[in-house]
């Protein structure tokens, strides 16, 4: 069987490093500009060298997004960006928009071009277009079946890759293409600065009676008609491989180091275990399914993969995450006490069991034995969120652990 490539989002450097130590083959990150996701952290020009650097030293690639739908204004400061890009060398660039693509191949034609899942690239015509222009990979629509993917694999050729989002939040309508964004608060999806209104509560109006709002009821508090369920397909790794798609994506570079971890985590064993042997997969099924559910989510559905979705697919009560564990912090590096450093992300306490969260797949339970700032001085608890600390979990720990609190049901 053909190994299909992991490919996990990052939104820093930390993330980033994290998505790699948890089992990436790849990954993908924003600049500062020309990406879909102004509001992540994004990496300046010196974190993306690091970042890199890091990946590379561990056989990981880094792909740049740079995936924005471009306006006159955009094209000049395009091609300077490219220029800073070609000396950072990043395996690929993540593109949506043919001008843009012009002026990558013009700057930096070495580095290879992915065509951005932006561009809804749903027919193998389509793909045999990019590939004629010089496209290395193009990313499917998330709209598309099964059979679908098959189809295109089977029309295109072999050194054209294929990339499917297998995990993470879907938009309400043709990806990435929501005009609701830009219509309510000026704010433009296409151009990275999506306010997310399918997540939002809608009431209806009228026109005889201006605003007099009547709801939609599906419950006591209302309905939330475009809030669409996350994309999980954990469970069909088998009918995955069955379409020949080169790269499973992971969405989420706005999520947490936590996030990326469980998810990277996860999918990394279900992918080795149903290459060493399908009834391995099978049975480490109640593992996956665990593991998955331990990060944010807003309940699971398995998309387009399978037909046109029904309104199964859709959350209609509200719009809020399943949320079972707390991200604590990052392990670092021990000082000359043997307390390991972390910069904490949220609360914890002396005496409070947390886990202990490996690159391999274990889950430590341990107890925080001390907590000390980093001039030594004894603190109960750890309240203030990015404080540098220096922690005794009573337990040898590794750079780059997540340490995770579980909530109570």
């Amino acid at each position: 069987m053909k190994r299909p490539e992991l490919l996990v989002p990052a939104s820093s450097l930390e993330v980033l490093k994290i998505a790699v130590i948890f089992g990436a083959d790849a990954v993908y990150i924003g600049g500062e500009a020309f990406g879909l996701r102004a509001k992540a952290k994004n990496f300046s020009l010196e974190e993306m060298k690091e970042g890199i650097a890091f990946a590379h030293s561990r056989q990981v690639k880094v792909y740049v997004t740079a995936n924005i739908l471009a306006h006159n204004r955009d094209l000049e400061g395009v091609r300077e960006y490219f220029k800073e890009l070609k000396e950072i060398g990043p395996d690929a660039l993540i593109i949506s928009d043919p001008g843009v693509f012009v002026i990558a191949r013009e700057v930096c034609p070495e580095i290879d071009i992915h065509i951005s899942t932006q561009a809804n690239n749903t027919n193998y015509g389509t793909f045999l277009f990019w590939h004629q222009l010089g496209a290395k990979r193009v990313v499917t629509a998330r709209e598309l079946s099964l059979e679908e993917l098959k189809e295109i694999r089977e029309r295109i050729p072999d050194d054209l890759e294929m990339e499917t989002f297998i995990h993470g939040a879907m938009c309400i309508s043709y990806s990435g293409r929501c005009l609701l964004s830009n219509y309510f608060t000026g704010r433009d999806a296409n151009q990275g600065a999506c306010t997310h209104p399918c997540r939002w509560k809608y009431s209806i109006v009228e026109e005889t009676r201006p605003g007099e709002y009547m709801p939609v009821y599906e419950n006591d508090r209302g309905t939330f008609i475009f809030n669409s369920k996350d994309l999980c397909m954990i469970q069909h790794i088998p009918e995955m491989f069955e379409t020949g798609v080169d790269s499973y994506k992971i969405e989420g570079r706005m999520k947490t180091a936590l996030y990326v971890a469980t998810v990277a985590r996860t999918y990394r064993k279900a992918i080795d275990d149903y290459m060493e042997s399908p009834e391995k997969y099978k049975e480490n099924m109640p593992w996956y399914l665990e593991q998955i559910s331990n990060c944010t989510y807003r309940q699971f559905t398995t998309g387009f993969f399978f037909g046109k979705p029904d309104e199964t697919a859709q959350i209609y009560d509200n719009n809020t995450y399943v949320k079972e564990y707390t991200y604590l912090g990052i392990v670092g590096e021990p000082n000359e006490q043997g307390l390991y450093r972390i910069e904490q992300r949220n609360k914890f306490s002396v005496g409070e069991t947390i886990e202990v969260m490996k690159p391999d797949g274990s889950n430590i339970e341990v107890t925080v034995r001390q907590i000390r700032d980093e001039d030594g001085n004894a603190q109960e608890s750890a309240p203030h969120p990015k404080q540098v600390l220096y922690i005794d979990l009573g337990h040898p720990l590794d750079r780059y652990d997540i340490l995770r609190r579980k909530e109570e049901a």
